[in-house]
């Protein structure tokens, strides 16, 4: 085996340490409050709930179905009974339920610069359950690692985001044959009773089997699969021999980078894996919103909010018109 060049072992040596050790759950907290939390509220004019607000579990009235209603909602039996499909319509509740999924696999804690993934993802854990509560809504997380998945249920408040913060950073990542994303997900369809946000916020570098779990929680709540991603997962840089180590299984892979055919063979897988998520997310009905290690966080979730605040008027406005 030849010896890796001074550049490449750097290379190497950056993107598969962690960065630094994790900022206390208190501090962090107040960051986001008085850093990202205040961008936020700003740029979204009210903030994310009433973008995403689900429909309350009162119902309120029948009515004929419509091309923009949601075909969750049809009352199969009035439909059976009428020979005209009819919808159901629910009061809407003001106070929104959400659950954060937030993955503990071992790929979480890749990062080729100054953050790894299971940074981002406390980092949007911090910021979105705050941002909720803080408009008063419940917050609650399902937190994947090693052994049984830690369950919090929804609650409101300052502490409870505090407390959901401590427990995803003492999570330990899942060993080999411990739950994966699958069961986390089968997990929380098994709990929520109630009509929630889920935010799945994963690298989706999983085995296989966990797409049909998440199309069935879509069936009932609204999903939207928060995507985390490194630039090194989607190419490869020109800097020689490199050392690639699964952080799933530990396995180890010598590759020189400097071989233009490979790193194009690399990109095409990385851009074939990325189209195969994409429609798997749109076979399941849940939204996608894509945050990298060098994102700025407020800018992406505020974009992210409008594109779903215009898609829900355009919907909308056939009804009106009608």
């Amino acid at each position: 085996m030849r010896k890796k060049p001074p550049d490449a072992a750097a290379a190497a040596s950056a993107a598969s340490a962690p960065s630094a050790l994790p900022e206390p759950a208190a501090a962090l907290l107040r960051r986001i409050e008085w850093t990202a939390l205040r961008r936020l509220d700003g740029l979204l004019q009210g903030g994310f709930p009433t973008v995403s607000r689900g429909s309350g579990l009162d119902l309120a009235d029948l009515r004929e179905y419509q091309p923009s209603d949601d075909v969750r909602h049809i009352d199969w039996n009035v439909t059976a009974r009428l020979d005209n499909p009819h919808v159901r319509v629910f009061t809407e509740d003001r106070e929104m339920s959400a659950c954060l999924i937030a993955d503990g696999s071992g790929s979480m804690d890749f990062g080729s610069g100054t953050r790894t993934k299971r940074v981002v993802q406390t980092e949007f854990v911090a910021l979105m359950a705050r941002l909720l509560t803080r408009h008063g809504n419940r917050v609650g997380g399902l937190l994947g690692g090693s052994g049984n998945a830690g369950w919090l249920p929804a609650r409101g408040g300052r502490e409870q985001v505090m407390h959901l913060l401590q427990q995803l950073q003492l999570r330990r990542p899942a060993a080999a044959g411990d739950e994966g994303l699958a069961g986390w997900l089968q997990a929380a369809g098994r709990g929520l009773r109630r009509r929630s946000t889920v935010f799945v916020v994963s690298d989706f570098i999983s085995p296989p089997g966990w797409e049909r779990p998440l199309a069935r929680l879509a069936e009932r709540h609204d999903v939207i699969a928060v995507r985390l991603v490194d630039a090194l997962e989607q190419s490869l840089p020109d800097v020689g021999l490199l050392t690639l180590r699964d952080a799933e299984t530990g396995e180890q892979l010598l590759v020189d980078t400097h071989d233009r055919v490979f790193r194009q063979r690399f990109a095409r897988a990385a851009a074939a894996r990325e189209a195969a998520l994409r429609e798997s997310f749109a076979k399941a009905g849940a939204d996608a919103l894509e945050l990298t290690t060098a994102c700025d966080l407020p800018d992406a979730i505020a974009r992210f909010a409008d594109l779903r605040r215009r898609r829900a008027r355009r919907l909308a406005s056939p009804a009106r018109t009608a």
